[in-house]
């Protein structure tokens, strides 16, 4: 019993200790010092060895303007554990108090320390980057290295390079870290990535392309030659990234599952040239089995994506040749999967596609693959408008594969069905979900559809024109873009001014841009950049139409001025990096 009410007490007291700190953590975090230090002091009290309690004290005491306080404080601290920290600390409290000499003097102590035992670094360096002091975090560090060289701080010491300024030094201090510790490459390539696209000056790519290129040259190591691949891919220059991964190729041939996933990459970005180059190269120098059918797929998946309708004979045959040659097993799943979608989207033949699927499902697939079969299978029963069966397999594939990005994909389409049957409040239900899904495209997508929803039920509580809208893109799903266009422009015409305009000029344009009609897509994107100046809409607009004078038209002068807009005037659009990146090219600055 006694053991019983000891437990409890300790437990109470335990419970008490964590309350009392998350009230005193709530009053510094609001700025209300005078409490959060009379807190402190109390916890401090109970564990007087807290060193988190005391650091909270002494900070609280230098908000307050109570340096003399924070210095005693300090002085009796460093008197009764002789922890080099607090050297840095006390130093501190001086520079707070304009007293550089006397600050540098206990800054220098703490680098004494650490000569004395180099493991004085670890909290001698933490104190004094945490105070921006940089160039004293860095000596720590180097003082530490010479008397133990085992010691490794490079990826320390390169951000604090950064923070300098010194972008050369940091750029070698990365790179010799990847180098030497290869599992640390994602962290070291990470954090160059943050420089490229946030924090970087107009050399700082050109400076990094350049460091790597010595590497390369000098010690032939096809490490750099795959971190330069890194680099282009990053830059969305493909045809460059493709070059260093032939060089890698020619000296490990087994490589080879590196260069068709930058076919897949490059055909994500819509760089079809690139694209074609990469997957080609693989089809002419590779046998294994898995590699050619991912290439071919890609390949006819990227036909497919550009084709016109007089270009269908020649597809229908080409992935009937592929699949004759290759066979009907789990290893040709993606040409099955492509053949359907091909038999009922585009030659409307939703039978035939689906006696296709019904087939795979009986091959020994894994529940991933199954996963696939039957998202294709509810696409085209959504496609026959059989929208009830469409939902039985998209919440199959929701509760099999609850965990995974396909599970979340099925999720988002339930809700777009409920969308294309005007079932407006369900669809926003599931997508208030979606909207913080892992995965960020299709948390994007489910945004961009609540907003659709909400912004254009306000206005109009009968949703009239949303139910006309949702209508024509349903026809879009179906494949059926003459239709769709002629909905849309249906819905341009009745409500002009409304909320939805903006949306349905969007969508008309992308139709155009569809068709290869560019003179018409422009039209359409440049009423939302001239007369909906206000929409949330104007960023699309403004990206899709540089695109089309950069990359279809050839027009770079006309693409310039609207990737200079998106750079200044729409920093929070999902199109805003690669919109900088493009205008720095054209405008042809080094940092490529």
């Amino acid at each position: 019993m006694k053991n019983f009410f000891r437990l409890s007490f300790l437990l109470l007291s335990f419970l008490l200790s964590a309350q009392n700190e998350q009230l005193a953590n709530n009053y510094f975090d609001r700025g209300e010092f005078e409490k959060a230090l009379t807190s402190y002091e109390d916890l401090l009290k109970s564990q007087e060895g807290n060193s988190n309690y005391f650091q909270r004290v002494i900070e609280c005491y230098q908000q307050l303007q109570q340096l003399d306080k924070a210095q005693k404080a300090l002085e009796d601290r460093l008197d009764k554990y002789k922890q080099g920290t607090n050297l840095v600390e006390l130093g501190y409290n001086y520079q707070l108090q304009k007293n550089q000499d006397k600050a540098n003097k206990y800054y220098n102590q703490a680098i004494d320390k650490i000569k004395k035992n180099a493991n004085e670094v670890y909290g001698i360096a933490y104190v004094f980057e945490k105070k921006s002091l940089v160039d004293y975090a860095l000596l720590a560090y180097k003082t530490a290295i010479g008397i133990e060289p085992k010691m490794n701080f490079n990826f320390q010491m390169a951000v604090l390079y950064g923070q300098q300024g010194n972008k050369d030094l940091m750029i070698d201090t990365f790179l010799d870290e990847a180098y030497k510790n290869p599992q640390n490459l994602p962290i070291v390539q990470n954090q160059l990535s943050r420089f490229m696209t946030e924090y970087v000056d107009v050399n700082f790519n050109e400076s990094l392309k350049k460091a790597l290129l010595v590497r390369a040259q000098k010690t032939q190591d096809i490490f750099w030659n795959d971190f330069l691949s890194w680099l282009f891919v990053q830059q969305k220059e493909y045809g460059k990234a493709f070059i260093q991964q032939k060089a890698i190729y020619k000296r490990n041939p087994e490589s080879f599952a590196n260069i068709v996933n930058l076919g897949q990459m490059a055909i994500e970005d819509n760089d079809q040239v690139s694209a074609e180059d990469i997957l080609t190269f693989v089809l002419d120098n590779t046998k294994d089995l898995e590699l050619l059918i991912r290439a071919h797929s890609y390949l006819l998946d990227m036909k497919i994506n550009h084709a016109l309708e007089k270009d269908y004979p020649v597809i229908k045959t080409e992935i009937n040749g592929l699949i004759k040659e290759f066979g009907e097993s789990p290893y040709t799943l993606s040409l099955l999967k492509l053949q359907a979608n091909f038999e009922a989207f585009h030659l409307k033949n939703p039978e035939k596609a689906k006696d296709i699927l019904k087939n795979a499902m009986e091959m020994p697939l894994n529940n991933y693959q199954l996963a696939e079969v039957k998202m294709q299978l509810a696409d085209i029963l959504l496609f026959e408008e059989k929208f009830n069966q469409a939902l039985i397999y998209y919440s199959q594939i929701n509760e099999d594969m609850s965990g995974d990005v396909i599970g979340q994909e099925a999720s988002l389409k339930t809700a777009k069905t409920s969308y294309y049957k005007t079932d407006f409040e369900w669809a926003s239900h599931q997508l208030k979900v979606l909207k913080s899904a892992s995965s960020q495209l299709i948390a994007n997508d489910a945004l961009d559809l609540f907003l659709l929803i909400s912004d254009n039920t306000v206005g109009d509580s009968l949703q009239v024109a949303l139910k006309k809208f949702a209508h024509a893109d349903f026809l879009l799903f179906q494949n059926k873009k003459q239709e769709a266009l002629s909905q849309f422009q249906a819905i341009l015409k009745d409500n002009k001014g409304d909320a939805i305009e903006a949306v349905t000029l969007l969508r008309i344009g992308k139709i155009y841009e569809k068709m290869g009609d560019f003179t018409n897509a422009l039209a359409n994107y440049n009423a939302i950049i001239t007369q909906q100046k206000e929409s949330i809409y104007i960023d699309e607009a403004l990206y899709f139409s540089a695109e089309i004078y950069n990359t279809q038209l050839n027009d770079t002068e006309k693409a310039k001025p609207l990737y200079e807009e998106m750079i200044f005037k729409h920093e929070d659009s999902i199109y805003y990096v690669d919109s900088r990146n493009k205008y720095r090219k054209i405008r042809g600055d080094t940092n490529l």
